[in-house]
């Protein structure tokens, strides 16, 4: 099981995803995300935030990211992550699906790492996956850096 770190950054804009990962649509591989890293590279304000993350069936549009093995030895990830949705359309979220839910303050930073066994998982469906996002958007840049596996 490869490991893989990926950064998303949405810029200022009032779109409200900031990046996604997804199993591929031609060689889908489940995946696990086990430890998310958020926070505002804004100027320091007190301005509140919701970070979600969601599960999605369609990626949606944005910019493509590479996603880089943790452990150089391992081989490049197959699973798809895009940041900055606001150049095209938000990833489809799944209703009632908001696993993860985390307030913060903008001048915070914050680091969600799961408990062994309990991380958010997403199927070797094609185009299934997460998708992490401020529902109470203002035009600030963001910034996230997702660690997951692929089985």
């Amino acid at each position: 099981m490869a490991k893989y770190g990926a950064e998303v950054n949405r810029t200022a804009d009032a779109n409200v995803t900031v990046g996604s990962v997804a199993a591929d649509a031609t060689t889908p591989r489940r995946g696990k995300v086990y430890d998310v890293l958020m926070g505002c590279s804004g100027t320091p304000a007190d301005n509140p935030f919701l970070w979600t993350m969601g599960r999605i069936t369609t990626q949606g549009t944005g910019s493509a990211v590479v996603a880089y093995p943790l452990d150089p030895a391992d081989a490049a990830a197959l699973a798809d992550v895009l940041e900055n949705h606001g150049g095209g359309t938000e990833p489809t979220y799944t209703a009632n699906q908001t696993l993860l839910s985390i307030p913060l303050n903008q001048r915070a930073t914050f680091r969600w790492v799961a408990y062994p066994g309990g991380e958010l998982v997403y199927p070797a469906t094609a185009n299934n996956g997460f998708g992490l996002r401020t529902p109470t958007a203002s035009a600030l840049a963001v910034f996230a850096t997702l660690h997951f596996e692929e089985q």
